[in-house]
């Protein structure tokens, strides 16, 4: 047996054509390719092969010109070239294995007579195609032409991957049919390696990778001192007061109260983190069978955008892009692009955008590069000719890259049209009037491009669909931003597609990993954990940070230590883009209830036992109201969900039935068993009255029934999305995304995860998805403070996960991570004061501590060496840096004295009062250069509260020098304690100082003039009034001058 190891992206089958240079066949098969001299024979006659691996046609002069002076690497598929009888040693060859030496000359070869040029055109023609080699620990590659016994590869899987391994066997197959080379013991081999195809299918898609114990039980070991040393901590604070600033005593005693409960809401929901691994070639194995249809379940992916001249038209094609590229059965991809502005800018840019997909789809495929979408690509700074064999590659990449250029000028041409809107409003190609120009008010759009219908790419195949979508809006109806878009972007997809999985992303998150698709379906496709996963959530990822993250927009901590925690227990909170949610979930079922074994009953004991007989008597009459519904189940399958206190019943991926048939099955039978099942109101009561969509809900498995016509299909969707379809419906209450907060993914995941549903974390080594983040402090404020926003608003709702769901199935460590993310922004109430406090105290001359004992000092020691304990061994287990750490614990206090602050308040007044108040920026001035928008300043009212604070510790700070060295000596020791905390928030607030002065020597002028002036005022007056000197009564004696 004889094997090819090649990279798994970079499988293609022996007798593909597709990549093939044109030039390839100008050349004779006999002519090298690099002088073009003919290729001589060695001593024994066979034409000289250079590279053993592809062949690739190499003269001896130039064989060994390379060896000695360039590379020593074969110029197409960069295989170290090894030395050949009669050719003299180079540096390199004594470390070459014996074991990798080429089997032709290891083993005896059967049919070793054949003719040489029809061997060397053989080899070229298997293995010349291959467009990556993926090498073994030591740096070689195999190749053979001949038959070798099995039992001599026997020890070769342990040293291979699956998928390397299944690539080694289709490669000898297809060489020894070709040759006749098949003997009995290989085929005893071949059934063999069937066996063990057929068995690594059946293995888990996935499989859960805990933290190592020795990595996670000191920090669970940790956390249990914490909270020991905290209560000693908090017994020395109560009982020993400062009653000379008692006032300042009660306040931070309250306030490190606050911060002690706020820690543990953080620190316990990462008790059991955990990581997961997937297996993408079993996924293959099992769902993409060859000669049978591809059985990958279809995904809907979703796009939602407001307004394009906010949210550039070139981001969100590129991210359309890389959605149709992407690396799934094109028929099982549909694209729905949610355009809520109507605006014709994005209509023409999508079509635009289909135009340029029709060849930049097919290059992708066809060169395997990543990312997928071009604007990021072509402006990576690597090496793309990194792994690329093929001669055609960098013609056609020049060419697409040309292509793109002329795309974004387009593109671009189109904005500038859009920014001057006519009087009468826009007119399409065809001269009618846009149905968008009053963005308020105009009815529901849909534009189908591509698909099966549609264009076909330049290569003549089929494309993925992609959809524009504009819901109707009307006066007087509520349209709830971007939770109404997506609801009726789930409708839709139901009505034209009915994919069972919808993947949701933001207009500026492009597929980053064009597998990403399939790394969800490792868990949504598993048999055991998939029904009951309502979504996979995947880590945000950004472009265009600079390095040192100033404000911690990448917020890894979050991503790499907080979600990995939750998911080893419900799992991960849903973050409002890279999710992949089961449809099924959205609609309000609940998840299926694994069957229990029925406890075992005997007839021994009297009827009245209730241990024995009384789990009897329940399983007897539940069989008996059960005998009633299974005669409608020819209906539909027999299969309930209990949804809201209700018996719903749902169909698999059958013929869809009409609900007239419901009705006409209900007669004839009693009141109580018409209860237990849902009607046609109730459906509609729910779902909303369109009999296609409400048909979609039962199909489980999603699909399309036979015979289905598109026009009316189309139809049906302009239906689902009209202003009034959901009144009087569960939508956004019970079903879709949740209304009643500007954050409703956190809505959304919590109502499922109290319905008993699963989340499951995915970190591919490759990012899946990549966005853009506001990397400017003002733009990144105003982020935060929508979030937190959102949080007050569910905070003060029925949502609130302090009193709701508690009937359900939410998990206590659950519930406390969503407690922790609607509380945290009342944190900021007490973050404000507890940062004031130095600069009184420092003021003042008074301290909220009082003079410490040894044991108090100890308490106070042990504290702070178990806070760095944790933050040190929580870096350890997680693989987070420390520079990324202290960038979050930096803006933890950034965001809460400004931005959370803000939002409590402002929550406050619109759920309480009814007052929408809304925070303006004002852009200043900008650079163009790299990262310029992180030096742009932006002024804002949330830029008060953090500068007022910068400016008053350094007031109290300069105070209290100037004190010291006016007092003595005397004075330094209990000035330390207050200058301590006074820098810990200087420190803190660093990076929104280095914000307010923007670029280097370019400081805003009034910010450090009035810093200045104040400081300097402010310590003149308190050195001159000495307010910590006793103050002398009575009568002034001075010295008479007279020595007595």
């Amino acid at each position: 047996m004889a094997g090819f190891i090649t990279g798994s992206n970079s499988h293609h089958s022996p007798h593909s054509d597709e990549h093939k240079s044109p030039s390839n066949e100008a050349v004779p098969s006999k002519a090298c390719r690099i002088c073009g001299d003919e290729i001589g024979q060695k001593e024994d006659g066979e034409v000289f092969r250079a590279c053993q691996v592809c062949a690739f046609p190499v003269c001896q002069p130039c064989y060994e010109y390379e060896r000695s002076e360039g590379n020593q690497c074969c110029p197409q598929c960069n295989t170290r070239y090894k030395r050949q009888k009669g050719c003299p040693r180079v540096i390199g060859d004594e470390e070459e294995n014996f074991d990798a030496e080429d089997f032709d000359d290891e083993f005896q070869i059967k049919n070793h007579s054949d003719d040489a040029d029809a061997k060397l055109a053989s080899n070229h023609g298997e293995n010349g195609d291959c467009n990556q080699q993926k090498l073994n620990p030591n740096g070689q590659a195999f190749s053979s032409a001949g038959s070798v016994a099995g039992k001599d590869f026997e020890g070769d899987k342990e040293f291979y991957s699956n998928e390397e391994w299944q690539e080694r066997v289709e490669k000898w197959k297809v060489r020894q049919e070709k040759k006749g080379l098949l003997n009995k013991e290989e085929e005893k081999e071949q059934v063999e390696d069937d066996d063990y195809l057929l068995a690594e299918a059946r293995q888990p898609l996935w499989r859960k990778v805990p933290i190592a114990s020795s990595l996670i039980n000191p920090y669970r070991i940790v956390i249990v001192m914490r909270l020991v040393i905290l209560a000693f901590f908090f017994r020395f604070r109560i009982l020993t007061p400062a009653y000379d600033a008692y006032p300042l005593w009660l306040i931070s005693v309250i306030c490190e109260i606050w911060f002690a409960m706020s820690w543990i809401l953080d620190q316990f929901p990462k008790w059991f983190p955990i990581t997961r691994e997937t297996y993408l070639d079993r996924l293959s194995i099992r769902f993409e069978r060859e000669g049978e249809p591809n059985q990958l379940c279809p995904v809907d992916v979703f796009v939602s955008t407001v307004d394009p001249l906010k949210e550039p038209p070139i981001i969100t094609a590129n991210t359309v892009l890389s959605i149709l590229s992407v690396d799934y059965p094109v028929e099982k991809v549909c694209c729905y692009v949610s355009d809520d502005g109507a605006s014709m800018l994005l209509f023409d840019s999508l079509a635009e955008t289909a135009e340029f997909a029709r060849r930049w789809v097919p290059f992708c495929k066809k060169y395997k590069i990543e990312p997928r979408a071009p604007e990021f690509y072509f402006s990576e700074k690597i090496d793309y000719l990194k792994d690329k064999v093929q001669p055609t590659f960098v013609k056609e990449r020049r060419a697409m890259k040309r292509e793109y250029e002329e795309f974004k000028v387009k593109i671009n041409a189109l904005v500038a049209k859009a920014q001057k809107k006519p009087e009468d409003g826009w007119v399409m190609q065809d001269g009618t009037p846009w149905p968008g120009n009053n963005t308020r008010d105009h009815p529901g759009m849909i534009q189908v491009y591509l698909g099966s219908a549609g264009a076909l790419d330049v290569e003549g195949k089929e494309l993925p669909r992609l959809v524009y979508i504009s819901r109707e809006k009307r006066p007087g109806y509520p349209h709830h931003k971007k939770a109404g878009a997506m609801n009726a972007l789930v409708r839709v997809s139901a009505v034209l597609t009915n994919a069972p999985f919808m993947l949701n992303l933001d207009c500026d998150h492009y597929i980053n990993n064009s597998k990403a698709l399939r790394e969800a379906m490792c868990f949504l496709m598993d048999p055991q954990l998939g029904k009951k996963l309502c979504y996979v959530q995947f880590p945000q990822r950004f472009d265009g940070i600079d390095r040192h993250d100033r404000y911690a927009n990448r917020n890894t901590v979050f991503f790499d230590i907080n979600m990995k925690g939750l998911d080893g227990i419900q799992g991960p909170v849903y973050v409002g883009t890279g999710t992949v949610f089961n449809r099924q979930a959205l609609y309000g079922y609940d998840p299926p209830v694994s069957e229990k074994r029925p406890k075992m009953t005997c007839d021994c004991w009297p009827s009245w036992c209730c241990f024995c007989c009384g789990g009897s008597r329940k399983s007897k009459s539940k069989k008996k109201s059960g005998a009633g519904s299974g005669l409608l189940g020819a209906l539909y399958t027999k299969k309930k969900k209990k949804m809201m206190g209700k018996n719903y019943v749902r169909k698999g991926s059958g013929s869809v039935f009409d609900l007239e048939e419901i009705e006409e099955g209900l007669e004839g039978y009693e009141e109580l068993e018409k209860s237990s099942l849902m009607s046609q109101k109730n459906f509609e009561k729910r779902f909303g009255q369109s009999p296609v969509f409400i048909a979609s809900t039962l199909m489980e498995n999603g699909g399309l029934p036979e015979g289905t016509n598109s026009q009316a299909l189309v139809k049906e969707a302009i239906h689902v999305i009209s202003c009034g379809y959901e009144e009087k419906t569960d939508w956004g209450k019970e079903i879709g995304w949740i209304y009643g907060s500007v954050t409703e993914d956190i809505l959304t995941g919590f109502k499922m995860h109290c319905r008993g549903w699963k989340s499951v974390y995915c970190m591919p080594k490759r990012a899946a998805f990549k966005g853009s983040a506001p990397i400017n402090l003002s733009d990144r404020l105003h982020q935060v403070l929508r979030w937190a926003l959102g949080s007050v608003e569910i905070c003060l709702s029925r949502h609130c996960p302090l009193w709701y769901g508690y009937g359900g199935k939410l998990k206590y460590l659950e519930r406390l991570a969503y407690t922790n993310t609607i509380v945290y922004p009342f944190t900021s109430i007490p973050l404000l004061a507890y940062c004031t406090i130095p600069a009184v105290c420092l003021l003042t001359g008074k301290f909220i501590i009082p003079t410490l004992t040894n044991l108090a000092s100890v308490w106070f020691m042990a504290l702070f060496i178990s806070i760095i304990l944790t933050g040190v061994l929580e870096l350890r287990w997680s693989g987070v840096t420390i520079e990324d750490w202290w960038r979050n614990e930096q803006f933890w206090v950034i965001g809460g004295v400004s931005a959370h602050l803000f939002a409590v308040f402002q929550g406050l007044l619109k759920v309480l009062a009814g007052v929408d108040t809304n925070f303006t920026v004002t852009a200043k001035a900008a650079d163009d250069t790299e990262f310029g928008e992180l030096y742009m300043f932006k002024w804002t009212t949330l830029l008060i509260p953090p500068t007022t604070l910068i400016i008053l510790n350094i007031v109290g700070v300069v105070a209290g020098v100037s004190d010291a060295i006016n007092n003595g000596y005397g004075s330094w020791g209990p000035l330390f304690g207050k200058l301590f905390f006074a820098f810990w928030v200087i420190v803190h607030l660093y990076p929104f100082l280095k914000g307010l002065m923007g670029k280097q020597n370019r400081t805003p002028t009034i910010v450090v003039l009035w810093s200045i002036l104040l400081a300097s005022i402010f310590s003149l007056i308190w050195v001159r009034i000495d307010p910590f000197l006793p103050k002398q009564t009575g009568p002034i004696l001075k010295q008479c001058g007279v020595e007595c």
